[in-house]
């Protein structure tokens, strides 16, 4: 952690909702005129598009079904350690983007399915946010849970997850169902061992649950909509967070537990815009502070 340079992370597996985080995150970002250095997990894969399809179909060929991109072997974990420590040291660090798709090749140069050149942070960012799939990872080899300041984690319960990239690889990259579900299974060790255990090691999870039936998520023709869902809101350390506030300001919500609090589905950005502006004033205080800004 780091006073002079803080680092924001969000973790949560694909389909998750990360980028609903991010957005908010963003929004904040504006609103507060802070300069921050995003950063996307996906550029820290080890292989672009189509050395991953060649890697897969090699391990399959060896008998290992279940080669993904939640595990470590295809992911640059020690890059992304070296990343968030060389930042929280220096503000500065190396960093890359995956090109999803070809409205992104037009701003990069880059062919979908491909990674940009390594690059340096731009100079004088006042904090890094990361978002992807692995900030909160611990391996024998790599920590990378230790360096940020924040770390959030994003868990639809399971079902609701799968409904999500079921719909998601479908509708935008037109995969068929059958693939899609090949790669639910294929990717299940690796989300069992380096995705889950990431959410009791991050400060703030949320956790959509929906209130409609999701039994079957293969079969569902649309994904349930905000209004037909909670989100449970847990804080490791409940110390300091005003759940009297949160109450207040946001309509329908209450509290399960003395560390949580549920909010209506729709309610979600909101309750992110509430909970982590002060989060993010009081980094950008104590940064103030240690580099002895008046």
């Amino acid at each position: 952690m780091s006073a002079k340079h803080p680092i924001i992370a969000i973790t949560g597996s694909s389909g998750a909702g990360t980028s609903t985080v991010m957005r908010t995150f963003v929004n904040i970002f504006r609103r507060e005129g802070i300069k921050a250095a995003l950063v996307e997990g996906d550029a820290f894969h080890a292989y672009d598009r189509a050395a991953m399809r060649q890697k897969m179909a090699e391990e399959e060929a060896k008998g290992n079904r279940h080669f993904s991109h939640f595990g470590p072997e295809a992911n640059l974990f020690g890059e992304l350690e070296n990343l968030f420590k060389t930042y929280s040291e220096t503000g500065r660090g190396r960093i890359r983007h995956y090109v999803h798709n070809e409205e992104e090749a037009k701003q990069y140069g880059v062919a979908p399915g491909c990674f940009t050149e390594w690059e340096e942070i731009a100079e004088e960012t006042d904090l890094l946010f990361y978002e992807g799939l692995h900030g909160a990872v611990v391996t024998p080899e790599h920590n990378i849970a230790q360096y940020p300041d924040l770390l959030i984690g994003v868990v639809p319960v399971i079902n609701l997850e799968w409904i999500q990239k079921l719909w998601r690889d479908r509708k935008e990259r037109g995969y068929s169902t059958e693939a899609v579900t090949d790669t639910i299974l294929r990717r299940m060790p690796d989300y069992v061992h380096y995705i889950v255990p990431q959410f009791s090691r991050t400060h703030v999870n949320f956790q959509r649950v929906p209130v409609v039936d999701t039994s079957n998520p293969f079969i569902a023709r649309d994904i349930p909509t905000a209004d037909e869902s909670l989100v449970i809101i847990r804080f490791a350390n409940p110390k300091g967070i005003d759940f009297p506030y949160l109450l207040n300001m946001i309509h329908g919500s209450f509290m399960s537990r003395a560390n949580t609090i549920v909010v209506p589905g729709g309610k979600m950005e909101l309750a992110m815009q509430l909970i982590f502006t002060p989060f993010v004033w009081r980094f950008m205080e104590r940064r103030k502070r240690a580099l002895g800004i008046a």
